[in-house]
């Protein structure tokens, strides 16, 4: 069975806690992933919302499986032929840098690794454009 994982990594001109937010906040959330319904709470179930395509509904239903504050947050991942978890990670390191890394685990079976090569263009791209405004915008909040 084919088998597969994709993560993506950034450095942000930004300090950690707001990586951090931008990564827990519903409505920052949604500025740069997907509108949702997200609530920081381990167990706790939610959904993402994006246009449909063929074989997806456009619904992805999560769960935030575990939180290390600050550090890294876990969530299950389901939606179309797509079953996995995806991890957080916020990396201070030093010098207004952080590292963000997205790690999607435990895609399986043919359609699921096809899928895997699009959402790995969709992190890069999303890690690469939104989070980094989203960030950038924070900094210049009052």
């Amino acid at each position: 069975m084919a088998r597969r994982d994709v993560t993506v990594s950034r450095v942000l001109r930004a300090d950690a806690r707001l990586v951090w937010r931008a990564l827990t906040e519903r409505e920052l959330l949604a500025e740069w992933l997907m509108p949702n319904d997200f609530v920081l709470e381990p167990g706790r179930p939610f959904t993402l919302r994006t246009d449909p395509a063929p074989g997806f509904d456009g619904v992805v239903r999560a769960e935030v499986l575990e939180v290390d504050p600050g550090r890294r947050m876990l969530w299950s991942w389901k939606g179309g032929p797509v079953d996995t978890v995806v991890e957080f990670r916020v990396e201070p390191l030093g010098d207004e840098l952080t590292r963000v890394t997205v790690v999607q685990r435990g895609f399986r079976g043919l359609r699921a690794v096809v899928v895997s090569a699009v959402l790995q263009l969709g992190w890069w791209n999303l890690m690469r454009g939104p989070l980094p405004r989203c960030v950038a915008r924070l900094a210049q909040a009052p």
